[in-house]
């Protein structure tokens, strides 16, 4: 029992630590979702913007970090 407990808790800390990565892609998904659903895109169209959306989700958070550690070197 006590390793489901470590598993899960490990789990949230991995996707609390970077709350505002985990919450754009979340975001991304469901405006992709609600794009298929009411707009009517194709899949391919769907994959594409799911594809783009997370590469432009995970180059601002390592920008981010960068920014955050630069910032810290210098102090």
């Amino acid at each position: 029992m006590k390793i489901i407990q470590d598993v899960l808790a490990e789990l949230f800390s991995m996707f609390m630590t970077d709350a505002r990565m985990s919450l754009s892609a979340l975001i991304l998904v469901g405006v992709v979702a609600a794009l298929l659903n009411y707009a009517a895109i194709t899949p391919v169209l769907a994959g594409a913007i799911l594809l783009l959306g997370s590469l432009v989700i995970v180059v601002e958070a390592a920008v981010r970090d960068a920014r955050k550690r630069a910032a810290a070197k210098g102090k």
